[in-house]
């Protein structure tokens, strides 16, 4: 089977957040899916903390992102672990029913876990819509719009994550991320980051 035309199904992106205690943590997603007017589901990697603090919890919130999203979203939410770091820190957010939200989002949904199930990888949580709102007139990033013009990859615990390879004679790799530099970094200025995770030069190897 070629893998890659799973990334031609249709995915949004999303930070999927829940209370951590009095603060809130989260990790991007892009599998979510509406089940009926007032439920959805989505899927969280069982090694993200995340999905421990759904567990607990009992409720979740997802902020829509769009093609306007700070850069800065995708690899703090997708490459990093709310273990930690305060994830929401540096970012404006609205607090719904006690959950951190992305601001500068779509809008946002806040559900309550009505039911689960579990598979080799990811816990697939049902949500029951609780709460709403369309906050700002963005057009909704999809993930192959993440793929094609964002030049992301992902995350190593999303359901959608394939390893990345390429046929160049020359290329890097972050060894945060997974984004792959074709050509010789070593040529880029000291102040190069990636793209993705926003890590100097020197986190990438030679593949």
């Amino acid at each position: 089977m070629d893998i890659n035309v799973l990334r031609n199904l249709s995915y949004g992106v999303y930070v999927v957040s829940t209370p951590n205690g009095e603060k809130s943590t989260g990790c991007i997603a892009n599998s979510l899916m509406q089940i009926s007017y007032d439920t959805v589901a989505v899927s969280i990697n069982h090694n993200n903390y995340t999905n421990e603090c759904i567990n607990k919890s009992k409720k979740f919130a997802v902020s829509i992102l769009g093609v306007d999203t700070d850069d800065n979203v995708i690899p703090v939410f997708g490459f990093q672990t709310g273990h930690d770091m305060d994830k929401f820190d540096g970012f404006k957010t609205i607090k719904v029913d006690g959950i951190d939200i992305i601001e500068n989002s779509v809008g946002y949904l806040v559900c309550e876990v009505v039911d689960k199930m579990e598979t080799d990888t990811h816990t697939v949580f049902l949500g029951k819509i609780t709460a709403g709102e369309l906050l700002h007139n963005q057009i909704p990033m999809t993930y192959a719009y993440y793929h094609a013009v964002k030049k992301g990859t992902s995350p190593k615990n999303a359901p959608t994550f394939i390893e990345e390879t390429t046929d160049s004679k020359l290329a890097y790799k972050c060894r945060i991320c997974g984004y792959i530099y074709e050509g010789d970094i070593t040529k880029e200025p000291d102040t190069y980051v990636c793209p993705i995770c926003k890590k100097g030069k020197e986190y990438f190897d030679k593949m």
